[in-house]
């Protein structure tokens, strides 16, 4: 059984990197996190024109109509980058749901315009602190027009619209906004990575125009959300790749003592633990890959053993990082605070690690209690 990527895979692989090598080294990802720009504009049009964002998007939508498998690919390079661009708001989550649920005239009013680069989605879900459920959304709507308040909403403050998880009759539901419509006010948020954007929206009448059928909304989000999962999944693997390489590449050119400080037993060891974690990240990633592209049985846990397992890497080997460069690594000057950053704004990005790893223990559990009968 060959577990790897394809060569024409690999070779998208090679190409983004290429490209993002040349288009986004860590001047563009400092340029965004110290300017006004929520976004590189041009590194995001870039990426459209490579047919980046239209991977996963059916050809009759605009989109190039590949498998997510490439879209994998891409991820992980995107990661690797810290790419400050709203892919994963855009592709994983805003066009994920209209694939999914949306309605022939919302498809096509919209999936050419994210496959282009012409326009930025998002998905709004979280309504504040502590876990979201489909309880615990106030957000309603009524005679269509929506009222509350969604916050964190990744770069809410840049999407042209919105899906956003609301209330009718009791019911949750899923609703498209247009945010430059009237009845929508954006705010943007402080945050521990301003290259991915977090805003608060607060709807007050807003137009909102159903998506996929009414009271299905829970049931769409978790099947959107397990995809996104393994697509985020594959962004931490990449960044936590890149943050092992950092560290390796200091520990051999750093000396101290007469030596590389990477022949130190304890340097050695803080190493082998980034590998082991990241390479176990690696393993449940493709795992996560296999199911999503083949629809298995397995994809909710194998959703959650992705994202629990690469937001523990991408985190582990930020931190270790920093700590291999010793006092230089906390920095302004030295890229090693970018990365953990990024590290710990997408461990939040779709609930924290404690939501997915409830959310593992459960599903195993369920799997396991059906086996038994």
């Amino acid at each position: 059984m060959n577990l790897d990527f394809s060569d024409e895979q690999k070779q998208l692989r090679d190409q983004v990197r290429r490209f993002l090598s040349e288009e986004c080294p860590p001047e563009k990802v400092r340029a965004v996190l110290e300017g006004p720009e929520s976004y590189d504009k041009a590194l995001y049009q870039g990426l459209a024109e490579m047919g980046v964002l239209g991977a996963a998007i059916p050809e009759e939508y605009g989109g190039v109509g590949l498998s997510h498998l490439e879209l994998c690919v891409v991820a992980e390079e995107l990661g690797r980058a810290l790419a400050p661009v709203p892919v994963s708001s855009s592709i994983y989550l805003a066009a994920e749901c209209l694939v999914l649920a949306g309605s022939e005239a919302q498809k096509q009013a919209w999936l050419p315009r994210l496959a282009s680069g012409e326009a930025v989605g998002t998905l709004a879900l979280h309504e504040g602190q502590g876990r979201t459920s489909e309880a615990s959304i106030a957000a309603s709507v009524k005679g269509g027009k929506l009222s509350g308040v969604k916050s964190p909403v990744a770069d809410g403050a840049a999407a042209d619209f919105a899906i956003v998880a609301a209330k009718e009759g009791g019911k949750l539901s899923l609703w498209l906004v247009d945010l430059t419509a009237k009845g929508v006010e954006r705010e943007v948020l402080e945050t521990i990575d301003p290259t991915r954007e977090q805003a608060r929206l607060t709807f007050k009448d807003a137009p909102a125009e159903l998506v996929g059928g009414k009271g299905d909304g829970w049931n769409i989000l978790t099947q959107v959300l397990d995809r996104a999962a393994i697509l985020m999944a594959f962004e931490q693997l990449g960044g936590a790749d890149r943050a092992l390489e950092m560290a390796r590449d200091y520990a051999l050119d750093r000396m101290a003592f007469g030596r590389p400080i990477g022949s130190f037993q304890a340097v050695k060891h803080i190493l082998a633990d980034m590998y082991v974690s990241a390479t176990l990240a690696r393993s449940n990633c493709y795992y996560g890959a296999w199911a999503l592209v083949s629809g298995a049985a397995e994809l909710p846990v194998a959703a959650a053993t992705a994202r629990v397992s690469a937001t523990t890497a991408f985190q582990h080997c930020a931190k270790n990082n920093i700590q291999v460069h010793g006092g230089m690594g906390f920095t302004w000057a030295f890229d090693c605070h970018l990365y953990y950053r990024r590290s710990n704004a997408l461990a939040l990005a779709l609930g924290s690690l404690s939501q997915w790893e409830s959310a593992l223990i459960e599903r195993m559990g369920a799997g396991n209690a059906g086996a038994a009968a």
